[in-house]
C-alpha cells in the first residue's frame, strides 16, 4: 500500500471496492496511453467502447434483474463511481468524462424508466454501444432549472418539443438524450417532464459545437416539432426536476472524487518536481517555502477525500439522502483541487505553462469542475437551505 492508495484502508469501503481501484489502475497504466486525444470526439468515442469492452461502464447503471441491464452490482454503487473517476481522472480527464456521461446521460433511465426503456438502453450504455447524454441546461436556465422553457406538448401518443438546451456534455455525438421540457402540469419545477429522446430523431438537431478550454464534447441542441413517444416519457407526467435532482444527487459525490484525482496527480507531478528541480545548491523540496506548500496540498486532498467517501457511504450504506453531504463534498473537493494544481504548476515555473505540460493540462481541467453540476456559489446555497430546512424541523 503506498501514499496514494492508502485512502482505501479507510472505513468506508469494503473488499469489491479495493478490487475495483487495483484492477482499474493497472488497466489505466496499461490502456489510455494508447488514446489519440487529437480528435476529441474521436477520442471520446474511443474511450467509450474501451471502458465498455473493458467492463469498467457496468458500473454506471444497475444490474437489473437476472442481469439484463448489465450493470455490475444490483444498484448504483456511489463509492464506486467515485473510485472510477478519481482513478481515471488521475491518468486521463477525457477518460473521466467518458465514464461519468455514460451515467449521468443514462442515470434518469435506471431511475425512473419503464422496463422497456431500460432493457433498450442501459445494456448499451454498460457495453460501450450507446454514448448517452443528459440535456438539462438552456440558455436562460443553467443553476435554476425551474426557469427552463424548453416546453413539450402531448398530441395523442406523443410529446412534442420544442426549445433549446444547452451546455450538454455529449453533445453532437451522443446517440440518445434524457432530455427535461416543460410540461405544464403545475408552476416551476413541478411542472417538468422528462424523455428519451434518440439523436437521429426528426427535429432533433445540433445548433451549435461548444469549444472550452479542456476539450470535451459539447453542444447546443435544438428542438423543432421534435416528436416524441409517449413510452419515452421517463416517471409521470411533471415528475421531471424530481427525477433530474435524484439522478444528480447520485453522480454530484463523483464530481468531487474526479476533482480528488486531478489534485492527486498534481500533487505527484509537485513532488517529482521538488525531488529533482536544483536551485540554489539545493533541490526545490529543501525549501521551507516548497514543504509548506506540500504540507498544505496533503493535507486539503485529504479533507476533501473524507467529505467525498462520507457522503457516497452515507448513501450506500445508509440509504440516506444526501443532498447537503454531497454539496459540501463537490465544493470542497473542487475548489481544494484548484489550489493544489496551482500550486503544482507553480512549482513547475515556465514549464508548467507550456501548452500539453501535465500541470498545464490538469490546470484546464479543473477549472470546469467548479461549475458544472452545480457551480460552488449553487453548492453554497444548497448546503444553507438544507441547514435552515432542519433548523426549521427542529
Amino acid at each position: 500500500m503506498t501514499s496514494d492508495d492508502n485512502w482505501l484502508q479507510w472505513p468506508f469501503f469494503d473488499e469489491r471496492h479495493h478490487e475495483l481501484a487495483h484492477g482499474l489502475r493497472a488497466w489505466c497504466a496499461s490502456t489510455l496511453a494508447a488514446v489519440d486525444h487529437r480528435d476529441t470526439d474521436a477520442a471520446c468515442r474511443d474511450l467509450v467502447a474501451r471502458l465498455g469492452a473493458a467492463g469498467w461502464l457496468r458500473v454506471a447503471v444497475p444490474m437489473g434483474p437476472q442481469g439484463s441491464w448489465g450493470g455490475r452490482w444490483p444498484a448504483i454503487d456511489s463509492r464506486a463511481l467515485c473510485i472510477v473517476r478519481e482513478t481515471l481522472a488521475s491518468h486521463d480527464g477525457l477518460a473521466d468524462f467518458a465514464f461519468a456521461m455514460q451515467g449521468l446521460g443514462s442515470g434518469a433511465i435506471s431511475i425512473a424508466g419503464s422496463d422497456a426503456l431500460r432493457l433498450a438502453y442501459l445494456p448499451k450504455v454498460a457495453s460501450g454501444e450507446a454514448i448517452a447524454a443528459f440535456a438539462l441546461s438552456e440558455p436562460e436556465a443553467g443553476s435554476d432549472v425551474a426557469a427552463m422553457s424548453c416546453a413539450a406538448r402531448l398530441e395523442g401518443d406523443s410529446y412534442v418539443l420544442d426549445g433549446s438546451k444547452t451546455w450538454i456534455s455529449n453533445g453532437g455525438i451522443a446517440d440518445f438524450y434524457c432530455v427535461f421540457a416543460r410540461t405544464g402540469e403545475a408552476p416551476g419545477a413541478r411542472g417538468i417532464s422528462a424523455f428519451v429522446v434518440d439523436a437521429d430523431t426528426p427535429g432533433l438537431s445540433i445548433s451549435e459545437r461548444i469549444d472550452v478550454i479542456a476539450p470535451h464534447p459539447l453542444a447546443t441542441l435544438r428542438f423543432d416539432n421534435c416528436r416524441v413517444p409517449l413510452t419515452h416519457r421517463l416517471g409521470e407526467a411533471g415528475q421531471g426536476f424530481k427525477i433530474a435532482m435524484m439522478t444528480l444527487d447520485i453522480f454530484r459525490a463523483s464530481v468531487a472524487a474526479a476533482a480528488l484525482g486531478f489534485a492527486r496527480r498534481a500533487l505527484q507531478e509537485g513532488l517529482a518536481r521538488a525531488r529533482s528541480r536544483r536551485m540554489f545548491g539545493q533541490t526545490l523540496g529543501d525549501l521551507q517555502l516548497t514543504q509548506a506548500a506540500l504540507g498544505e496540498m496533503a493535507t486539503e486532498i485529504d479533507a476533501a477525500a473524507l467529505l467525498t467517501y462520507r457522503a457516497a457511504w452515507l448513501r450506500d450504506v445508509k440509504g440516506v439522502r444526501t443532498t447537503r453531504e454531497a454539496a459540501m463534498a463537490k465544493m470542497a473537493a473542487t475548489e481544494s483541487a484548484q489550489r493544489v494544481i496551482d500550486r503544482a504548476l507553480q512549482m513547475y515555473g515556465g514549464a508548467g505553462v507550456v501548452s500539453g505540460a501535465p500541470v498545464e493540462k490538469l490546470y484546464r481541467e479543473i477549472r470546469a469542475l467548479r461549475i458544472y453540476e452545480g457551480a460552488t456559489e449553487v453548492q453554497k446555497l444548497i448546503i444553507a437551505r438544507e441547514l435552515l430546512k432542519e433548523a426549521a424541523a427542529g
